[in-house]
Parts: C-alpha cells; sequence; structure tokens
C-alpha cells in the first residue's frame, strides 16, 4: 500500500488531505527538539505515531531476546534496543523493540541505520499484535529482509520476509540470518516470558 492510499482520517471535510512527514523532516524536527521525552512518538508511513507503555511480561520477553540474539550475533554485526531504523521508501522512522544491525553503535553517530544495514527488526507483541503484524508491510518494502514478531498471547514465532509468513510454534527453531547467510539456530522458546500454561 503507497502512503497515497492510506486512509483519511473521517472526521476531517471532504477533500482535505493529511500533511504526510518525509523522514528527512521528522528527523529535523528531532534534531531541534521539537518533541519531549514525554511525547513518545515514531514516524510510520508518513505519520506521527504514539507508542504504546510496554508491561512487565512485554519487558521481559525483550530482554530475552536481546540475550538470545547478541549471543548467536557474529563480529561486525551489534544489536539496539529501541533505537529508529530509516526507511525513506515507506516514510518512515519506527523504533522497533530490538534489531541487527551492521558495525559498531558508534558508526550511527550522525545517522540512523537504513535497510543497507539492518539484517533483522524484531517485535515483541503482547496487546498490539494487530498493529505489530501490519507494520510487516512497512519493514519489508521498505527494504528489511526479516521482521520476526513474539507473539507473547499465541507464545509463538512469526517471521515475515519476501517469501512470506512462517508461524513457528515454542518448541520450534528459527534460523538467524545475517548478510543472507545462516548464521544460528535459536529456541522460539528463548525468547518468550515466563512459562507455557496448560
Amino acid at each position: 500500500m503507497s502512503i497515497d492510499q492510506l486512509d483519511v482520517p473521517p472526521m476531517l471535510p471532504k477533500g482535505l488531505v493529511p500533511y504526510r512527514v518525509s523522514v528527512d523532516q521528522y528527523a529535523a524536527m528531532v534534531a531541534r527538539g521539537i518533541f519531549t521525552k514525554q511525547d513518545r512518538l515514531e514516524l510510520i508511513e508518513g505519520m506521527l505515531v504514539r507508542k504504546m507503555t510496554k508491561g512487565r511480561r512485554h519487558s521481559r520477553a525483550s530482554e530475552n531476546c536481546r540475550r538470545a540474539i547478541e549471543r548467536a550475533l557474529p563480529e561486525g554485526w551489534h544489536l539496539e534496543v529501541e533505537k529508529p531504523v530509516r526507511l525513506p521508501l515507506r516514510s518512515s522512522m519506527p523504533e522497533p523493540d530490538l534489531f541487527v544491525a551492521r558495525g559498531e553503535v558508534d558508526d550511527y553517530e550522525d545517522l540512523d541505520p537504513g535497510p543497507p544495514d539492518v539484517a533483522l527488526v524484531v517485535e515483541v507483541s503482547d496487546t498490539t499484535l494487530a498493529a505489530d503484524r501490519a507494520l510487516a508491510a512497512t519493514y519489508l518494502n521498505g527494504g528489511i529482509p526479516s521482521y520476526w514478531i513474539v507473539n507473547l498471547p499465541e507464545r509463538t514465532l512469526e517471521v515475515y520476509t519476501a517469501a512470506g509468513r512462517e508461524i513457528l510454534a515454542e518448541d520450534a527453531d528459527v534460523t538467524l540470518f545475517v548478510d543472507d547467510q545462516p548464521i544460528a539456530r535459536l529456541r522460539v522458546a528463548d525468547f518468550l516470558a515466563g512459562r507455557k500454561t496448560e
């Protein structure tokens, strides 16, 4: 779906179209300090979107994911936590729970990582599953090769790539790819918070 095809809010008078913000415009606003820490916004498909507050189960699963993925990363790659990813093709600058980026943190002092730099984006989903699934198109069409949703309510891992969507059960393994190379097999159970209930 292109930015022009997004729904216009119904309260706008007929014929009016909301102004879409580009990645460069949004980055300039952030750099100028227009937003405060209390604003908690991210740019999705040209629109400013308020970030959801995260609960304890979400936070625990995010930490589990961080530990599991960091242990598997090869030299020359690192993990970012709740930092911006530039997706100019989608007029988006989301701040996913985790993403795997090329190089070191200091390599991105002047510009946030974009599609050539990012191997994987991970969202932990507890109460925002529909919104997180909708973001799959933003990430994949924006040039990100792999997008994972750690689905806490269903205790599964949803893997999105150009080939489609695969849903992996708690007792399954998932292959971590970096630069199109399989790097490690990780257990889905290691990403989840708490224990499976019968």
